[in-house]
């Protein structure tokens, strides 16, 4: 079996310090910004995921070291192994293991080591929202009025999964109780989610949600749900913001 230290050293072997000052700018983190403190070693995200695939057998302590790891990139890839062990577990049938990765997961983002959007949108949707998809769904409201921002992106993020499956009233929930955050990182979100639910599901849907909220939208969300709409419309729902 694959261990921890394993994939931190194959990950070394392919890590830049060039890549990694350019990616701790990009991922903000600066004092007082929204990824302060965290480190990188400089792999980019489709040579993390060719890393990964290799320690697919990873035990939960295994995991557990590289999400509690300083480095981004350690946390990323046990992220990726989470996702892809819950999918083998979906298509087995297995429903205490896949029970077993949500709580882990959960336990992750509660001590805050799911703590910067990328390692929300690669794990949140595969795992919590597959998960909740036929199961009740209340935990992704509460997790929106959190006062950890990762914890109210892995809110919305989640949703993607129901989209996906054709189902976009959790999204429209969440996406409400998210409309006066002022984090970019949750503006975004809402918007991103917004448009899927248009482009996805059903125009309607977004077109009435937009006539009623608009108003209390951001420019950011407002700007991100509309972008696939023709000019005329994407002025016309900005002139009611």
């Amino acid at each position: 079996m694959s261990t921890a230290r394993e994939l931190e050293a194959a990950l070394a072997a392919v890590a830049s310090r060039d890549e990694a000052q350019k990616l701790q700018r990009f991922f903000k983190t600066g004092k007082g910004q929204y990824g302060a403190g965290d480190r990188f070693i400089g792999v980019r995200v489709p040579t993390i995921r060719l890393v990964a695939k290799d320690f697919a057998d990873l035990s939960p302590a295994d995991l557990n070291d590289l999400l509690d790891s300083a480095i981004h990139e350690h946390r990323f890839a046990a992220l990726v192994v989470m996702v892809g062990q819950f999918q083998r577990a979906s298509k087995a049938g297995d429903e205490p293991e896949r029970e077993r990765l949500v709580e882990f997961y959960l336990s992750a983002m509660r001590r805050g080591r799911i703590n910067n959007w990328d390692l929300v949108d690669t794990s949140a949707e595969f795992i919590l929202g597959e998960y909740l998809y036929d199961r009740p769904r209340d935990q992704l409201a509460r997790l929106a009025k959190s006062g950890v921002v990762w914890q109210r992106r892995i809110a919305m993020i989640s949703t993607f999964a129901f989209i996906k499956h054709g189902d976009a009233s959790t999204t429209l929930e969440v996406a409400e109780v998210l409309l006066d955050d002022q984090h970019d990182l949750i503006q975004k979100a809402v918007g991103w989610m917004l448009r899927e639910v248009g482009k996805r599901v059903d125009r309607d849907l977004l077109t009435g949600f937009l006539t009623a909220n608009a108003k209390r939208m951001s420019r950011v969300s407002l700007s991100y749900a509309t972008e696939h709409f023709e000019l005329a419309d994407r002025v016309y729902y900005r002139s009611l913001n």
